[in-house]
Parts: structure tokens; sequence; C-alpha cells
């Protein structure tokens, strides 16, 4: 497929969202994406044909691979001789251990004593070095010929190597056979040739495991990519989510609050009015329950006496005035008028806070 053809909608676009999830870093890409960005896609399209699954480039990939390749040859090669270097060791663990029991045969001490011999100027030569290598005196001033003196006998040392193939056999059985044990404990009671049978097969049990393990371990780092982009998604759809409830609440809420509010303020103020109302009704129920019908007429007549009384009192109030205003020129008459004008004066405020108050008691 050409790169133009990673922008058009369908098969195209789905492809070249699967290669996006497959190499590349979890981007949370979606097609609407690769749509909307065509010259993008291209781009990623071209780096998808140079790279491989784990991000490297072709060239780096068959450089990585093959110098892998040859880490697995050394790395063989290394494992062969620390097996045999190892199983060596513990033979002669266990033939010092042995030592005590005097059933062991002038043979067994031969072979073990000769091995042991053997290791130690071989491990002794090898530490020396290469004679023309070294730029420092040698240990004790000891050559490699000094060293190789020590070795047993060729014809003792050709009997211990064949016997030691045999005893290295019959240690790595040992060893295979409880390896097959641990992996399959039901084993543990099957004779030697069908354990030897299943030892044969073990190895393609173990890869077939191992590889179990890497698909399984492949699948769970796709699910934790899926995860991320759920969690991703889910975070923006959370976003989106408060966002729109707080429009709902800045746009719905806060208007029905005011209108709430002014629905609620319309009662208090019925509320209010009904309880003033209530509370005058109370007030008069007390005054018609305090007056009746003959206290209100003998009221309404000392009332009418009283305003009488008002009128005359005002009429000879405006009289005095009249004179006052005619005789203000004179000296004592005038301070006797004033006199008279005040004791007037005061009877009719008196009269008047009389009738005050009878109307309140009326009311």
């Amino acid at each position: 497929m050409a790169s133009g053809d990673y922008c058009s909608p369908g098969e195209g676009v789905e492809m070249l969202h699967q290669v996006c999830s497959k190499q590349f870093p979890p981007c949370n890409l979606s097609e609407e994406d690769l749509l909307q960005n065509p010259h993008f896609s291209r781009l990623l399209l071209s780096l998808s044909e140079r790279m491989d699954e784990s991000g490297l480039c072709l060239t780096l990939a068959e450089e990585q691979a093959q110098a892998w390749k040859e880490v697995r040859v050394h790395r063989t090669t290394w494992l062969r001789s620390e097996i045999l270097q190892r199983i060596i060791q513990e033979l002669l663990v266990d033939y010092y251990v042995k030592t005590q029991d005097t059933n062991l045969t002038s043979e067994d001490k031969k072979f073990h004593e000769t091995l042991e011999q053997r290791l130690l100027v071989t491990e002794l030569t090898r530490l020396l070095g290469p004679s023309q290598e070294r730029e420092k005196p040698p240990l004790l001033g000891l050559e490699k010929a000094d060293l190789l003196e020590l070795m047993p006998p060729s014809e003792d040392f050709v009997w211990m190597r064949a016997r030691l193939q045999l005893e290295v056999e019959e240690q790595l059985k040992k060893k295979c056979f409880t390896l097959l044990c641990y992996h399959d404990p039901n084993s543990d009671a099957d004779s030697e040739t069908l354990k030897a049978a299943k030892v044969w097969k073990l190895a393609e049990v173990l890869v077939g495991e191992k590889q179990q393990c890497q698909d399984a371990k492949r699948q769970q780092q796709e699910q934790m990519v899926l995860l991320e982009r759920k969690s991703a998604t889910y975070s923006q759809v959370l976003l989106r989510c408060l966002a729109l409830l707080q429009r709902l609440l800045q746009e719905h809420r806060l208007k029905t609050q005011s209108e709430l509010d002014r629905i609620n303020a319309q009662y208090l103020e019925i509320k209010c009015s009904a309880m003033i109302l209530k509370l005058r009704m109370e007030e008069l129920k007390i005054l018609s329950d305090t007056y009746t019908a003959e206290k209100v007429e003998v009221h309404r007549l000392i009332r009418d006496r009283l305003e009488g009384a008002i009128r005359l009192q005002e009429q000879d109030m405006e009289r005095s005035q009249q004179v006052l205003n005619t005789y203000e020129v004179l000296g004592e008459e005038f301070d006797r008028l004033v006199k008279e004008y005040t004791q007037l004066k005061q009877a009719t405020e008196n009269k008047r806070w009389a009738l005050q108050e009878f109307n309140k008691a009326y009311r």
C-alpha cells in the first residue's frame, strides 16, 4: 500500500492505526486523528517502514540480532565449561566428605587424588600466564616448567580421564533427574528409563513454557498499553463531564436559585401580611370582647360632648387671639390676657388628649 493511501477512509486508516499501536509508544492516536492529519500519517508510515517493533531502525536491529547470536554462542561455551568445573568440584567435595568412610577403595582414592592434583596444577599454570607476556617476575620465581613437573603420570591421567567421563555423566544424570522431579514431582516414582525419556523432552517442554511466559508477558504489556489508553480516555471523559456539570451549575442551578429566592421572598411577604392581618384581627377581637354596645354608645356620647367642648374652646381661643392681637400693645392688661389665653390653651390640649385616648380605647 502506498503512503498516500494511508489517509483514505476505510481499511487503510485502520491498518495505519494498528501499525501505530504496534510499533510506536502509546500516543493515544485515534482513526479520527489520522484522518485529520494526513501529512503526519504519511510521516508515521515512512517511519514504520524503517523501524521494527522494538523501535530500532532495521540496520541496528540486524546488528543487535547478530550480537545476541554471538553472545548466546559464547554463553553456551562458558556454561559448558562452568558446569564441568562445578561437577568436578562437587566430586572432590564428596570425596573429602567420604574420607572417613573405610569402605573407600584404593582406586577411588587414586582417582580423586589424581583429579585434584591435575586440577590444581592446571589452575596454577593458568594463573602464571604466558612467560613472554609477563612484565613482572613470576610468583615465588616459579615457571610453568616447574609446575608441569607436578603433573600426575600420563598413565594415571589417561585412566582418570576415562573414569571422569563416567563420573560426570552420572552426576549430570542425577542433576537432570533432580530437575525433572522439581518440574514434575509425579516423575519421582518413575523408572530410570521413563525418567530418561522425559529428560530428553524436558528441554522442549521448558522452551515451550518459556515461550508461553513470553507470550503472556507480551499480552500483559499490550493490556497495559490498552489500559493506559483507556485511562487517558477515561480522564478526558471525566474532564468533559466536570465541564458539563460546571456549565449546568452556572446556567441552570444559579438561574433556578434566583427564581427560587424570588418565590421565597414573595411567600415571606405574603406570610408577613397574613401575620399582620391576624394580629389586627386578634386586636379587634380583644376590643370587641372588652367593649360592649352600651359602652361604645356611652363613649360615643362622651366623645361628642368632648368634641363640642373642644370646638367651644377653639372658638374662645380664636376670640382670645383676636383680643390678644388687638391689645398686644397694652402692658399689665396684656399680661392678664396672655395668662387667660394660656389657661384656655392648656384646657383645650387636655380635652384633646382625653379625646384621643377615648378614640384609642374605642378602636
